[in-house]
Parts: structure tokens; C-alpha cells; sequence
């Protein structure tokens, strides 16, 4: 019998082939930054505690809140990561980042630069900006 073996290269660009990724930071808790998210541009962020990435640290287990928004009418999906967990990185390339949202639709890098103009003007964000995947060597944590 014929092995399959899961190519995960393949994998990972197919997850991010119509995706944008922003870095943000603030200070807020993820359940708070998420809240203002919702209040502040009319989204519906929900937590997936089932989707939370969990990584081995230290011999600890870390797991990482992950929260979601399916856009109405067009099927594209939004993905907000904390990236901290008791001060771990979930991904040590971007430590000083605390958050990443995840645009998953065909115009996806115009929803970033809109998006990143909306975070901006937020009191409670210090910083958003574009993070580019193929910059990240762990972007496979990211995979839900």
C-alpha cells in the first residue's frame, strides 16, 4: 500500500494564498480588544476555544485564544489571534506583537489597508500594520 504523506508546504500556501495578515498592538485583554473590535466596526468576533492554537514552552502547555467573524453575503472570513500566553510568544519572529488578524477573502490586501486605517484611530491600539506570511517561520501554528 502507497504512503500519503501530508505536504504541509502545500498546505500552508493554500491557507494563506487569499489571505492578509496585520499586526497589532494593545494592551487589552483578548476578550476586551475583541469586545471594542465588535462595538467599534460592527463585527461579531467570537471566541473558538477549539480552534485556540496550543503549543509546547518550557514543558508548559500554551494555548493561544483564537476568535473568529464570517462575513456576511461574500464568504470571506476574518481570524483575530492572541499571541501571548503567560508572556510566550505564539510566534517568537513577531514577539512585540500582540495580536494578528487574519483577512481571508479574494480582496483581502484592500481590507488590510482599510482595516489598518479603522485600527488606527482606535485609542486602545499603539500599532497595526501589514505582516507579510512568507516572513514568518512559524506561520504553520496559525493553521485552524
Amino acid at each position: 500500500m502507497a504512503k500519503l504523506i501530508l505536504n504541509m508546504d502545500e498546505v500552508q500556501e493554500n491557507f494563506f494564498s487569499d489571505a492578509s495578515l496585520i499586526g497589532i498592538v494593545s494592551s487589552l485583554p483578548s476578550h476586551r480588544f475583541c469586545g471594542v473590535i465588535n462595538r467599534m466596526l460592527d463585527m461579531d468576533f467570537v471566541r473558538k476555544p477549539d480552534s485556540d492554537p496550543k503549543v509546547e514552552i518550557k514543558e508548559e502547555t500554551h494555548y493561544f485564544h483564537f476568535y473568529e467573524y464570517n462575513l456576511p453575503h461574500n464568504g470571506g472570513r476574518y481570524g483575530i489571534y492572541r499571541l501571548k500566553s503567560d508572556n510566550e510568544p505564539l510566534l517568537p519572529e513577531v514577539k512585540q506583537l500582540d495580536y494578528l488578524w487574519m483577512i481571508e477573502c479574494a480582496n483581502s490586501e484592500e481590507k488590510a489597508k482599510s482595516i489598518i486605517q479603522l485600527l488606527r484611530n482606535l485609542p486602545d491600539v499603539q500599532l497595526a500594520q501589514i505582516v507579510e506570511t512568507d516572513k514568518l517561520k512559524n506561520a504553520h501554528l496559525l493553521l485552524v
